[in-house]
């Protein structure tokens, strides 16, 4: 593969991610974050990878941030990744490595055991959707870690201080971490396709109010929702919600089967009508949450 490059060169040009608010800031005590919709394949990445172009994208959550992006202009933050999921998963533990796809042993501390790394599935993937791998040959360690260090740590650093500072302005964080699933997923031990999943790893991660909220506006819209099954929230929902901490984090999956062309992975016919849908349902929850949250301004105040 050549000379080891440090992983800034591949985002030169292109900010690893980006923070967006509104005009006036922010002036609700929401946070989205989308980090796994980052489609930025720098080229040195794509020519270490055995894959083509499309074939790479199998695992990006497409267009979720173009989705979500109402949510700034309810006075919302909006954090969102610019390197694509199989470059760099945000959604795992900092060091979930698998050692098979290194040249040489990887730091003692790395979490090598993982369902997710037995799975392809790491902080760095072997795999993209569909079990296809990624890369042509092992790589050096040093890239994982140049990788984690300047992209992964930051990357946490900001939505950590994001989610303090809201709490420390509002007195309370509800951070929404927004993604997209296969459009042939089916509930465990049933023939229900679910249109959305919504997360609160089983109670733990917020409050059932906002968790019961988001599942009736959703359903109230036609769409068929499940909770927990199959997703109930990763890393970063498990990691950053504390409820009785006044942090609450809930996990929203979207079917990609509603608004993607499963071929050519660019927006479907659907794409227009579910945004609309789901700007509609973020402005009524964030307005109908003002009753579990009496002290928080609204944004149009």
């Amino acid at each position: 593969m050549g000379e080891f490059m440090s992983a800034s060169a591949d985002f030169s040009e292109v900010p690893p991610f980006e923070m967006f608010v509104g005009q006036n800031g922010q002036t609700i005590p929401f946070v989205f974050n989308s980090p796994h919709s980052g489609r930025h394949y720098p080229p040195r990445f794509l020519a270490m990878s055995r894959l083509d172009s499309l074939s790479i994208r199998r695992s990006e959550d497409c267009y979720v941030d173009e989705l979500f992006a109402g949510s700034v202009h309810l006075g919302a933050a909006f954090l969102c990744a610019n390197f694509p999921r199989a470059y760099l998963d945000a959604n795992r533990e900092p060091w979930e490595l698998d050692p098979r796809m290194f040249c040489e042993r990887v730091p003692p501390f790395a979490n090598i055991h993982s369902p997710r790394v037995a799975g392809g599935l790491g902080t760095l993937p072997k795999l993209v959707a569909d079990g296809m791998d990624i890369y042509e040959q092992r790589l050096p360690v040093a890239e994982a870690m140049s990788r984690i260090e300047q992209f992964y740590m930051p990357y946490h650093a900001t939505l950590r201080e994001l989610l303090h500072q809201t709490r420390a302005r509002f007195g309370h964080a509800i951070l929404v971490d927004c993604h997209s699933m296969p459009k042939n997923i089916r509930v465990a031990q049933g023939d229900i396709r679910p249109d959305i999943i919504i997360g609160d790893r089983y109670g733990t991660s917020a409050f059932g109010e906002f968790t019961r909220l988001a599942i009736s506006l959703l359903s109230a819209k036609g769409y068929a929702v499940e909770q927990n099954r199959p997703y109930a929230g990763g890393f970063i929902t498990e990691h950053y919600g504390r409820p009785m901490q006044n942090i609450h984090a809930l996990q929203i999956e979207v079917n990609r089967g509603l608004y993607l062309d499963d071929q050519t992975l660019e927006p479907s016919d659907g794409f227009s009508a579910l945004r609309e849908d789901l700007s509609e349902f973020m402005r009524d929850f964030v307005a109908i949450s003002r009753s579990f949250l009496p002290d928080v301004p609204l944004a149009a105040e």
